[in-house]
């Protein structure tokens, strides 16, 4: 059986540094799939490799059982694959809705020339409603990002890559900068995404959030594979305690 995601040997480099050295990993229909590693291990410049932020990669990238290989950005995401960033850029003076439906409209040559004749924004506002409700974020529908929270802010960032109605979204830091309360409220949220059909790649420092809510866990350092299993594994893991010496994060990390 095919995977959802297949990634083989995939190798991100900047000029002579090799940021991701082979690193090969799948993602299945209905996972929560976590991918961990110290500051500087080259989890954000995978999820780059991957999406095709950053040209020129090695490797192999399958998704549904069709190449990724040399595809844009924007044909990655047509595709179902989605990213969210780090850092949140929202359109401050657009509502938390309207955020939304920008990244809802996926034009095509053959959806311009419809709209053109018959303008029709019904599915758009479908997936956006969609993604809102599943994020709860229905409450702050018609207010502007200044007047969010920043953990409601990284909630936008989510359920702008959900309004794209995708079959995996990869997540990059979504729990960066939230307390305690928001992280466990958001992993709640992440947990259920599988329920929708939304898998899921995520990737964060939070280790009571990832060893919480993933399936499996891949752990790179250096841009190696050196660890994958489930979360009671990776725990136990020598190399993996090794790699987070001195923070204790991975030893002191409770599901």
């Amino acid at each position: 059986m095919s995977h959802l995601l297949d990634v083989a040997a995939l190798r991100v480099a900047y000029g002579g540094v090799v940021a991701v050295d082979d690193v090969s990993l799948h993602v299945d229909a209905g996972e929560v799939v976590g991918l961990i590693g110290p500051n500087g291990a080259g989890k954000s410049s995978f999820i780059d490799g991957l999406t095709g932020y950053l040209p020129g990669r090695g490797g192999n990238v399958s998704f549904e059982g069709s190449s990724l290989d040399g595809k844009r950005t924007h044909t990655v995401a047509r595709s179902g694959l989605v990213r969210t960033f780090q850092s949140v850029e929202l359109f401050d003076d657009l509502t938390v809705e309207e955020n939304l439906l920008v990244a809802a409209e996926r034009p095509t040559l053959r959806s311009a020339l419809r709209d053109l004749i018959v303008p029709s924004k019904a599915q758009g506002r479908e997936d956006v409603a969609w993604a809102m409700t599943l994020c709860e974020l229905d409450d702050v529908a018609h207010r502007y990002p200044k007047e969010l929270s920043h953990g409601q802010r990284k909630l936008v960032g989510v359920a702008r890559a959900l309004a794209q109605r995708p079959r995996l979204v990869l997540m990059d830091e979504p729990a960066a900068g939230l307390d305690t309360e928001e992280s466990l409220a958001f992993g709640r949220r992440l947990r259920s995404l599988p329920g929708h059909g939304v898998s899921v790649l995520l990737v964060d420092h939070d280790m009571g959030l990832v060893l919480g809510v993933c399936d499996r866990i891949v752990v790179i350092d250096f841009g190696k594979v050196i660890a994958q299993g489930t979360p009671d594994e990776i725990r136990a893991d020598p190399s993996v305690i090794e790699a987070y010496l001195g923070s204790g994060d991975v030893a002191d990390a409770h599901g």
